[in-house]
């Protein structure tokens, strides 16, 4: 689309707002259907078997089905970048309005995984990247200028915020997949979910911040 402001690529490009979009989507026809949001998704995906264990993987090792206190919330995600295949279960809590990301579990399919050290770390950054987006990230004009100068003021995720992160790996065989960018589209998506599942709010505008979730 033509813009009046230079823009440049974003990690995961694209599909780092589609993610967004159709994930948070797909979430409340699941909720309209009374139906549980990562079954709904496991219907979906019946004919693709690859798709189905990545989903499943994350679902698993996330606890999906265990109880959570008052006041929590799992949200699941799935999403297919650069041929391939990531599913994120994140788990969050909402107290007196504030959101805190408690635990990140993700699976990949990328192929064959030449190099696993690798493939954790990209899934790590991309869940920090994606997260700090998620949460905080927001370019304001003023008179047609960006106000924001530098990381003063367009805060990045800090140590203390970081959730636990879990990558578990599919070995998908050949061909070999992308791995830089396609952690960061499920995170915004399974975070919006979980908050869903806290607090009964739905975000449909990013960041998160600029939303109040006191319940009550």
């Amino acid at each position: 689309a033509e813009t009046h402001l230079d823009i440049g690529f974003w990690r995961s490009v694209g599909h780092s707002h589609n993610g967004f979009f159709t994930e948070s989507f797909l979430d409340e026809v699941a909720v309209a259907l009374q139906a549980d949001p990562y079954e709904f998704r496991r219907r979906l995906l019946a004919h693709d078997a690859r798709a189905l264990k990545v989903l499943d993987t994350a679902a698993e090792k996330g606890d999906w089905r265990k109880p959570l206190p008052e006041g929590h919330g799992r949200g699941i995600a799935f999403h297919e970048s650069f041929g391939s295949l990531v599913a994120e279960v994140a788990e969050v809590s909402v107290k007196d309005g504030e959101l805190r990301v408690h635990r990140v579990t993700c699976a990949v399919d990328c192929g064959m995984a030449v190099n696993p050290d690798s493939i954790e770390a990209q899934m790590e950054s991309a869940v920090v990247y994606g997260l700090t987006a998620a949460l905080r990230g927001e370019i304001t004009l003023e008179g047609g200028r960006v106000q924001q100068s530098n990381f003063h003021d367009y805060e990045l995720l800090r140590m203390d915020e970081m959730p636990l992160i879990e990558t578990h790996i599919i070995e998908g065989g050949p061909p070999i997949g992308g791995i830089g960018e396609p952690g960061t589209p499920p995170i915004a998506p399974a975070v919006a979910n979980a908050i869903y599942a806290a607090t009964g709010r739905r975000i449909r505008r990013l960041p998160i911040r600029n939303h109040d979730l006191t319940v009550g």
